[in-house]
């Protein structure tokens, strides 16, 4: 099996976690990047203000995301390019949750990803005094990008785990996972059931 998955970043608008506001997803294929797409969302009614301190963190107004398409207009091309791969992202609850929670506000059902944290995986792999995204990424080669703009740090967290299976000498997401004691977290029992119903 190769290193194969999708690293992902989202934004939100507010502490909502239904109100993403943008998107970067990064492919893997055998430990090399291979496709990358990021784009603005319209985030869904009810969860669309914008607060100062998420567009003091991103920089994405309210005026910036007014013609974009929706999370319901996006949805397929998200899965489409995620397709049936792990996901890996830099505290990978807060993005997995973002994912959920904005396909259950709009109605849309979620498929039942399987996600890594590279948070996780970079605790385990360096010796770091801090291992906020920018700071485990230059561990991993991969310096000076611009951190909050959701390209970039999908960008960054899939170096982290390509950089970590390199160095635990571990030939897929499954691998590297046993290799550093951590799991490819499951989707939530209610995902499962759903998609399965």
């Amino acid at each position: 099996m190769p290193l194969d998955f999708t690293a992902i970043d989202f934004e939100t608008a507010n502490s909502s976690p239904a109100s993403a506001c943008s998107v970067g997803l990064v492919r893997v294929r055998g430990g090399e990047v291979v496709a990358t797409a990021g784009w603005l969302i319209r985030p869904p009614a009810g969860h669309d203000e914008f607060q100062h301190w998420n567009i003091k963190i991103h920089g994405i107004h309210p005026e910036d995301v007014s013609g974009a398409a929706t999370w319901e207009e996006q949805f397929d091309r998200l899965c489409s390019f995620a397709g049936a791969d792990v996901l890996v992202a830099h505290n990978a609850g807060f993005d997995t949750k973002v994912l959920r929670s904005t396909s259950e506000v709009t109605g849309l059902e979620c498929p039942p990803y399987r996600s890594l944290c590279s948070l996780q995986v970079a605790r385990r792999t360096y010796e770091l005094d801090s291992y906020r995204l920018p700071v485990a990424a230059a561990a991993a080669g991969f310096a000076e990008f611009s951190h909050h703009d959701a390209l970039a740090d999908a960008r960054a967290c899939a170096q982290i785990v390509i950089d970590a299976a390199a160095r635990a000498g571990a030939a897929d997401v499954d691998e590297l996972a046993s290799a550093l004691s951590l799991r490819v977290v499951d989707a939530p029992a209610r995902v499962l059931e759903r998609a399965v119903a």
